[in-house]
């Protein structure tokens, strides 16, 4: 009996309300979170209210504003697509350069290796060259 009379005793203790750190946030945010709440709530009546002086000029003056915002938005694509365009002739020249120097790089060794190839060859035709004349002077004699 007294193990249930602790047991019923410690349940009351979890059921009576919230922790104290959970009161002081309460506390804390209430006052934070409306202040926000009237923020917003000024703000939306601000921008409904200049909204509401500034769409009669919008009306009055759509015929220049109109041509106005296309233009400006032409010029900024404009801009933006030069500039892609810089971008991208930049990186290709990049490529080029890199291209070009590796290309330099491997020249000797290219060079070299061209050299022997025409050695060969030219004694590989002096061979021939020396092969037909024996031949031709077997035939003449």
């Amino acid at each position: 009996m007294a193990e249930r009379l602790q047991q019923q005793q410690q349940q009351g203790h979890d059921k009576k309300g919230p922790s104290t750190s959970q009161i002081l946030a309460v506390v804390t945010l209430l006052p934070l979170s409306g202040t926000l709440l009237f923020l917003a709530g000024a703000t939306l009546v601000g921008a409904l209210t200049g909204l509401g002086v500034t769409t009669p000029l919008f009306v009055i003056f759509s015929p220049v504003l109109v041509p106005a915002a296309f233009v400006i938005g032409l010029a900024v694509l404009g801009f933006s697509v030069s500039g892609a365009f810089g971008i991208t002739a930049l990186s290709s020249l990049s490529w080029m350069l890199n291209n070009f120097r590796r290309m330099i790089g491997l020249l000797p060794q290219q060079m070299e290796h061209a050299k022997r190839r025409v050695q060969e060859t030219t004694g590989q035709l002096g061979q021939k060259a020396r092969d037909v004349g024996q031949t031709v002077q077997s035939k003449a004699q």
